[in-house]
This record gives C-alpha cells, structure tokens and sequence, in this order.
C-alpha cells in the first residue's frame, strides 16, 4: 500500500520536507508512524507522545484504518 505523508509545524522544520510516498502493509495509521520513526535519526520526533495525526484532512487517531492512496499529516 502506498500513502502520502505529510508533515506540518516543527515537524516539517526537523525533517526538511513538507511530504513524501511511503510504502508498507499498513493496516492503521501507526503502521505508517512506527516505519518512519524505524528509519532513525530525526524521524525519531514522531514518536512524541503529544503527536497529532490527521487522515484525509480529518484528526483521527493512531489507530485509524488506512486504505490504498490515503493522505496521512503528523503535527505537533
């Protein structure tokens, strides 16, 4: 499955992008958030506990299904 992430506020500000593709067997929206935080280095940020997360422009949480071509958006 493939999803867009998208990253607002200081989040955009540590990893230098505001979006990009990722791909995996996500089931959940932390699906997404755990592959990134794996990557390291400053992905490591989105494992705050304080972390907002949206689908298709809508707040939602971690636990949020996912479907082929959603949008996913972490913000602080």
């Amino acid at each position: 499955m493939k999803v867009k992430v998208s990253y607002f506020a200081r989040y955009r500000e540590l990893l230098g992008v505001d979006a990009e593709h990722v791909e995996g067997a996500f089931k959940v929206l932390d699906d997404v958030r755990q592959v990134l935080v794996a990557k390291g280095g400053q992905y490591a940020v989105l494992a705050e506990q304080n972390l907002m997360c949206a689908r298709n422009e809508e707040l939602c949480k971690l636990d949020e299904p996912l479907a082929e071509g959603d949008e996913v958006a972490f913000f602080p």
